[in-house]
């Protein structure tokens, strides 16, 4: 938001003022703020009780710190203060309890009380961010207010509120309090109660509305005719490894695809954007509990190194993969793939050509914002000179990194494509090179972290050293792990990606949010409950679906299915099986850019476990009331 200064404002920390319970409230002048204190974005990241409050000294960060100290109990993480007044719930810290919370507009017949959460919309004076702060006090003419990050000046001498708001009650006893600004809007007030009289309700919608719907094109255009344009490099490399302008590895399957409503939609979109600020605290959670970070299965030598990388670069994500359940029975959330997702580019680019060549007219692109998305993910990084995009020697990954090398271009960087580290070497620097010479400063890869991670197994173990050491010599060609994990070479994913990346963030999640509607009972121990329901066994780090089993209640092995993992430690997640249309199950994958929602797609398979081998179709979203009369 835009920080209201005036005359007398105080260093970034300086205590401004301390509310009832004993609440201080800080200056978040964050031009002040010195550096040799806060070398790094982590560094200001606040705890209380060992306990994530928020971003030193945001305004979110005192309304959960208020909220815990006062009455035990805390919202959950959110983007924008804003989107707090769509909360209806807040999470009691040392019961885990879910206690309900009402949302109360502005002008409502419930009075606000001490206590309770205002909220200002986005826009004006708090521009994309809105505002949120505590009532203190009420009275007819009024409510005081505790708050930071509105501005950095102490609050008056003997005084326990930053500010006064004046207040007007209606002749139905409505009650309306006065923005301070001309250019903002209080949307109104939450309450901890059980008492919804008068509160804002969202309406659920109906469960057929979350059904994914099979569908079949029906056109006049003789298919597997070119459709796919060839002088654009990801589009060539695509059709080489599909064999011909294929969407699906089946011919009689092409003209099938996947319809899903407005409303599941946008709902997928609000999970993606929750469950990305889900995983990011359990990220940091992690990496602040050591009993934690040794249930991750990681090298020794490298855990320095991930902390670094999360520390300095948080919020260096350019995409990643979610992949879901989505039927009329809910929306649950498998995994997130943080570190090397696919299918990007079937989301963003083929499966928008594919319905174009169709003439399909029912319906939008459910990935058509992907590509453009991925642009300004990019534009808005710390990239400031040439990306290397770096694959191994496999014509999937081709594409991919040649799609991925077209959004860096298009964003404004040079780029170079690189196959396999065989035209790479040290040089008598000690950087690293590619053939022309350029060194390697900037990198995006299509290898997994795992694979790096794997050779610095394999040599530590081998050699007994406790540390991994790269080769470093002019002329010779570097190692993958000298690569990715060398100081000034800056990967994308970043090495943090790690941890949400690892099946054993499932179970934190589950603790840290218990009953989380897009969540499914996860831990690292087959409990009764989990016989009960039905479970799925992972490893914490595996790929494509391999060694990947499901059990049903009656203890009846599904699914199961062998691969590379087999040594690695399990979890165990409940069993929400993907819905079954058309003889396939599908799972809907949402994909971020920069954190944020950019588009869906599907993959199907005949399995009821996706691997590497399944098939990407097209989603199509339809309004509402298109998608009830299908």
């Amino acid at each position: 938001m835009n920080k209201h200064s005036s005359d007398g404002s105080r260093p970034f920390g300086t205590l401004l003022g301390t509310a009832p319970g004993g609440v201080a409230s800080y200056s978040s002048d964050y031009d002040s703020a010195d550096e040799s204190e806060y070398p790094t974005r982590s560094s200001y990241r606040s705890y209380y009780d060992g306990i994530y409050m928020g971003y030193k000294w945001q305004c979110v960060e005192y309304a959960r710190r208020w909220l815990y100290i006062n009455k035990g109990y805390i919202f959950d993480d959110v983007s924008m203060a804003y989107e707090i007044f769509n909360l209806r719930k807040v999470r009691e810290i040392h019961s885990k309890v879910l206690l309900p919370l009402n949302a109360f507009k502005n002008g409502s017949q419930r009075h606000p009380e001490p206590g309770c959460i205002l909220i200002w919309e986005e826009g004006g004076e708090f521009e994309h961010t809105g505002h949120v702060a505590i009532i203190t006090e009420v009275s007819p003419s009024g409510v005081r207010l505790a708050e930071q990050n509105m501005d950095f000046v102490p609050w008056p001498k003997g005084q326990n509120y930053s500010r006064e708001i004046p207040a007007k009650i209606g002749k139905d006893g409505d009650f309306w309090l006065e923005c301070s600004f001309d250019d903002a809007t209080i949307l109104g007030w939450l309450i901890q109660t059980d008492d919804d009289e008068h509160a804002e309700h969202i309406e659920q919608p109906h469960d057929s509305l979350f059904a994914i719907k099979a569908t079949h094109a029906t056109t006049n255009t003789h298919a597997f005719k070119p459709w796919l344009n060839i002088a654009n490099a990801d589009e060539a490399a695509y059709v080489e490894m599909m064999g011909g302008h294929l969407l699906t590895s089946v011919r009689d399957d092409f003209y099938n695809y996947y319809s899903v409503s407005d409303t599941a939609a946008e709902r997928l979109e609000s999970a993606t954007d929750e469950l990305h600020g889900l995983f990011m605290h359990a990220t940091d959670y992690v990496l602040q509990h050591d009993d934690l970070l040794a249930q991750f299965g990681l090298p020794e030598s490298v855990i320095p190194k991930i902390r670094q990388s999360w520390d300095n670069r948080l919020n260096q994500l350019i995409t990643s993969r979610f992949d879901f359940s989505l039927s009329d029975k809910g929306l649950k959330v498998y995994e997130y793939n943080c570190d090397s997702a696919s299918c990007y580019m079937e989301t963003a680019k083929v499966q928008g050509k594919w319905a174009k060549y169709l003439g399909l007219k029912s319906g939008r692109d459910a990935g058509g914002q992907l590509f453009k998305e991925l642009v300004n993910a990019w534009r808005s990084s710390d990239v400031t000179g040439m990306v290397h995009v770096l694959q191994d020697d496999d014509s999937e990954e081709t594409y991919h990194a040649l799609f991925m090398k077209a959004a860096i271009e298009a964003a404004g960087f040079p780029c170079q494509h690189v196959v396999g580290l065989s035209s790479l070497r040290w040089n008598v620097q000690g950087d690293i090179v590619d053939a022309e010479g350029n060194p390697l400063r900037w990198v995006w890869k299509t290898w997994a972290w795992e694979t790096a991670l794997d050779q610095i197994r394999g040599e530590v173990e081998a050699d007994g050293k406790a540390h991994y050491e790269p080769t470093c010599q002019p002329g010779e060609c570097p190692r993958l792990a000298d690569v990715l994990l060398r100081k000034n070479v800056m990967v994308y994913e970043p090495l943090w990606t790690l941890i949400p990346s690892n099946k054993a963030i499932l179970p934190v999640l589950w603790s840290l949010f218990p009953n989380h509607p897009f969540l499914l009972n996860t831990s690292f121990e087959l409990s009764d409950e989990l016989c009960q329901s039905g479970y799925v066994v992972k490893p914490i780090v595996g790929r494509c679906g391999a060694n990947i089993r499901l059990v049903d209640a009656n203890q009846n092995t599904l699914e199961d299915k062998g691969g590379v993992f087999a040594d690695r430690t399990n979890i165990y997640q409940q069993l929400f099986p993907l819905p079954r249309l058309s003889d396939f199950y599908v799972q809907v994958s949402t994909f971020t850019a920069a954190g944020n929602y950019a588009g869906s797609g599907v993959r199907v398979d005949k399995s009821m476990i996706i691997d590497k081998d399944s098939d990407c179709m097209a989603l199509r979203i339809n309004d509402d009331e298109a998608f009830v009369g299908y």
